[in-house]
């Protein structure tokens, strides 16, 4: 939660396209994050 929100803080200072503001940014940021730690855990598809 808290990588997340510091991220959050970053992604609202940032340039982003007008269709991937606010939400949309949030769950690719939410998804890459996910992906993240599931490597870490070592868990692969």
């Amino acid at each position: 939660m808290i990588i997340f929100a510091g991220l959050r803080e970053r992604l609202a200072l940032a340039q982003a396209p007008m269709l991937a503001e606010g939400p949309p940014l949030g769950f690719i940021t939410a998804s890459l994050l996910a992906l993240a730690f599931m490597g870490f855990s070592g868990i692969s598809t």
